[in-house]
Order: structure tokens, then C-alpha cells, then sequence
């Protein structure tokens, strides 16, 4: 399943904000530096599914607020019970 998100930096905590039609708004706690950002975007995300960390692939976006994500090993049924549960 691919899913676009927009990453808001340098928050408290990290959480998922909300969803606009098919953008995923995600804060993160770390800041654009060396690829951090993008690294702690992932775990977040395979938590958040509950898939392996493995199971992320950043595909589009990795100098942007805007990226593209691919996940794999999970039914893109399940996935998207994840994101209809999120307000």
C-alpha cells in the first residue's frame, strides 16, 4: 500500500495529527538533520501500522515535508482499517 504524508517537525511528541483525503499528517519529535527525520518517520509508522520496521520503504520525499510511503507485509485490508480509524 503507498500513502502520502506530510511530516510537521521538531514537535513534542511523535503522533499522527489527522488525515485529509488520502494525506497522513504525522508529527515528529526529530528535526531534519542526517536523514533523522525520515529514519524516525519510518519506526513511527511501523509501529503505528504494527509491521516491521523492514516493511517501510520511503519512496518519494526524502528532502521534503511531503513523502511518499510504501508498506508490504500486511493485508492493504488491514492497513486501511488503521487509517479509517484515524479522525
Amino acid at each position: 500500500m503507498i500513502i502520502k504524508v506530510k511530516v510537521i517537525l521538531n514537535a513534542k511528541k511523535n503522533e499522527v495529527v489527522s488525515r485529509i483525503g488520502s494525506i497522513l499528517r504525522v508529527k515528529l519529535a526529530a528535526s531534519a538533520v542526517e536523514g533523522k527525520a525520515n529514519e524516525e518517520l519510518c519506526y513511527f509508522l511501523s509501529d503505528f501500522f504494527d509491521v516491521k520496521r523492514s516493511s517501510i520503504f520511503l519512496r518519494k520525499g526524502e528532502r521534503g515535508r511531503e513523502k511518499t510511503i510504501e508498506i508490504i507485509g500486511k493485508s492493504e485490508e488491514k492497513l486501511n482499517e488503521v487509517l479509517d480509524a484515524i479522525p
